[in-house]
């Protein structure tokens, strides 16, 4: 196991006492399989089992990218107030758009982004700008999309197969009348079509200038909106509704007729994030990221297989990708079409199949013996320690990999400014580089340096979606607060959320290891619990409620270590009614944070709070202790390309060492709830930080 840096992101706090071992985990990639249980309890490959995944030795290229995008500013009629299940990493992607350089390519992007700049001025202009030839009409329908995504005023015209752009007369007529963001955000309003939505423009007391932007609506898109004025708190605004039957104009035949299909598969990946595996997919697919519902986040340095839908694209046309997939490190089965997209959460937890590696008694040296003495000790501690795990379970922290495992600045740290409404100093901690000089610090260190967005932007990868995003509008809005405020709504608000997460977890680590330091491994006065009430009248159980344990019911032990709960920081949850409140109201003051409401207006971000349990439990747990030469059990795969974190023999880059010959080895199956670490339960039979 390694002891590095990650170390220090999860407390060292355990509940059993048994000894543990040494050992290597993701040695090789096929050590740590991932495979979601949907609602129904079953493992979603199921139907798959007996096929061979290609992901499992196929390529993968870091070059290819799709960004992110939110239309963060316009209002909708439907439920905005962001909480988000904090129960989930990071939440279903918002509307988005790709890396125009990417889908046009970096010169044609540059010459649109020139473009941009001489519409700037007062005066209206005719001119054109040929962003290329485009045969395939779903990469055609793509660019419209994107474009008009990115830039709200521009109209995109087909020539077929020449795309062309020039300024849309309508948004210039409208910017006249409100301000620029305004007519951006209503132009996107119109092209995002979310049905039932309605956009409202600022407060607007003056009666005339409200009717000549009546007059503007009905003229221009009267067949698709409908206008009224209302007044609220003494101030009265423009609302917009799309109508019933209405379409958003420049829509083609081909978007109408794949609007309403959808496409649900299992993707399996390896060495992938899933929103990475998604960008990928869209980009081949021309559709949008959003476009793309799952149940819950996996893990990158794995084999996962998790659940899918697509919107827009048929089976059959999903079929003839992938070919094009597998090349990328993924593989897609059981393709079929469904009537719905997938929700976030729908699923019961994930199955681990992992392998630990050269696996030794603590204290021993790394030249071990593989005699049958050592074997039959190392017999003894799995042996105790699977056990033990099993029947007591294990400390629920959120893993490493919550806080960005490996980067000088943590999440966390960017997630407090954030929550403190600190836009400059979040934006400055983002880009904090690495050591090293890696093109990705290099155009981090640049803009510290420089404050020059452009000229770090034109240094970025364009797989660094996240830091591209923000640099492109560091760079039109500038680097004050107001212009970082608007680098944060760049990114979708699965993204933006994710950061004031990783700082309550952060928290709530803390707040479990002091918990059962100062009030030790059972149930305590004041602590929180759920529970449930039998209803008299029909028999049946009420919805679950937050209890707080009394006096008596510590001292007869009606309640387990296992049934506490811990709060996740926020504006919804109670604290617990002993010491540990007084600690969360400390420890939160000690951060500045002693009159935090957990909302950040400006970045669209509400933090509800959650609960969490104190302990977790594996279940279905099985294990076996064998001798295995280097490369079985999982060992071995395909080649990739030298940008990927997997070496061409198979070993994820990081791990020491290159295993010895009739090393022990151990195989470990089990289940866990969605939002638990399978890292964090190795972490409590082997007594060692994974």
């Amino acid at each position: 196991m390694k002891q590095d840096s990650d170390a220090a992101n999860v407390p060292a706090c355990f509940i059993s006492k048994h000894e543990g071992f040494l050992g290597r985990i993701k040695h090789f990639i096929k050590d740590f399989v991932v495979t979601e249980i949907d609602v129904t309890g079953q493992r979603v490959n199921t139907a798959a089992a007996s096929q061979t995944p290609a992901c499992a030795s196929s390529h993968q290229n870091s070059e290819t990218s799709v960004e992110f995008k939110e239309n963060s500013h316009f209002s909708v009629s439907q439920d905005t107030d962001d909480s988000a299940d904090c129960g989930e990493d990071v939440t279903t992607p918002s509307p988005g758009t790709f890396d125009l350089s990417v889908i046009l390519g970096q010169s044609v992007s540059e010459e649109l982004e020139q473009f941009v700049l001489t519409l700037k001025d007062e005066k209206p202009t005719k001119q054109e700008l040929s962003l290329g030839c485009f045969t395939d009409k779903h990469h055609r329908a793509n660019v419209h999309r994107a474009v008009r995504h990115r830039f709200p005023f521009l109209m995109t015209v087909t020539i077929q197969p020449e795309i062309r752009v020039r300024e849309d007369p309508d948004y210039r007529e409208l910017s006249q009348l409100v301000t620029e963001d305004e007519a951006e955000d209503f132009f996107r309003f119109i092209d995002a079509k979310v049905r039932g939505s309605s956009y409202t423009f600022g407060p607007d007391d003056n009666k005339e200038h409200r009717t000549a932007v009546h007059h503007f609506l009905s003229r221009r898109f009267g067949k698709l909106v409908e206008t009224k004025s209302f007044s609220d708190q003494g101030t009265t605004a423009i609302s917009v509704r799309l109508r019933e039957q209405g379409r958003p104009k420049k829509r083609t035949t081909e978007e109408r007729k794949e609007e309403d299909v959808y496409t649900a598969f299992i993707l399996c990946k390896e060495n992938l994030e899933t929103l990475e595996a998604i960008s990928y997919m869209a980009a081949i697919l021309g559709v949008l990221p959003s476009d793309f519902t799952y149940a819950g986040i996996k893990d990158k340095r794995a084999i996962t297989y998790q659940s899918m839908v697509v919107k827009k694209v048929s089976p059959l046309r999903l079929k003839e990708k992938t070919a094009e997939f597998e090349k990328r490190g993924m593989s897609l089965s059981q393709i079929h079409a469904v009537g719905e997209p997938l929700r976030l959460g729908r699923l019961q937890g994930n199955h681990f199949d992992l392998v630990v590696r050269d696996l030794r008694p603590h204290g021993a040296s790394d030249t071990h013996s593989s005699g049958a003495d050592t074997h039959t000790r190392l017999e003894t501690l799995v042996k105790e320690a699977v056990e033990n795990v099993e029947a007591r379970g294990f400390v629920n922290y959120y893993g490493p990999q919550r806080f960005g495992s490996g980067q000088s600045v943590q999440s966390d740290c960017v997630g407090l400014a954030l929550i403190k409404a600190d836009m400059v100093g979040a934006v400055r901690l983002f880009f904090t580089p690495e050591e090293g000089d890696d093109p990705q610090s290099h155009a981090k260190r640049h803009f510290l340096q420089t404050d020059n967005a452009k000229e770090s932007l034109a240094l970025m990868p364009l797989s660094k979606a996240r830091e591209r995003l923000m640099l492109r509008a560091l760079n039109r809005y500038g680097t004050g607060p107001d212009g970082c405020a608007q680098a944060w709504l760049s990114l979708p608000h699965s993204m933006r959320v994710f950061y004031p997460h990783a700082y309550c977890s952060r928290v709530w680590n803390e707040a479990v290891a002091h918990r059962l330091t100062t009030l030790g491994h059972r149930a305590r006065r004041g602590d929180l619990v759920w529970t449930q009430e039998k209803l008299e009248d029909t028999g049946e159980t009420s919805l679950p409620q937050i209890h707080v344990v009394t006096d008596q019911e510590e001292q007869e032990g009606v309640y387990t270590l296992g049934q506490v709960l811990l709060p996740m920081p926020g504006n919804t949850v109670k604290y617990p009614e002993n010491a540990m409140g007084t600690w969360f109201q400390e420890r939160l003051a000690r951060d500045g944070l002693e009159e935090c409401r957990f909302r950040v207006t400006s970045l669209k971000l509400n933090l509800p709070g959650c609960y969490r349990p104190l302990l977790a439990f594996p279940r279905n747990m099985r294990y076996q202790l064998k001798r295995a030469a280097c490369g079985e059990a999982g060992g071995g795969g395909g080649e990739v390309t030298a940008n990927s974190s997997r070496r061409s023999d198979g070993r994820l880059n990081g791990t020491a060492g290159e295993g010895k010959q009739d090393s022990p080895a151990l195989t470990l199956n089990f289940d866990l709830d969605s939002s638990c670490y399978a890292t964090i339960c190795l972490r409590e039979i082997m007594k060692c930080d994974p």
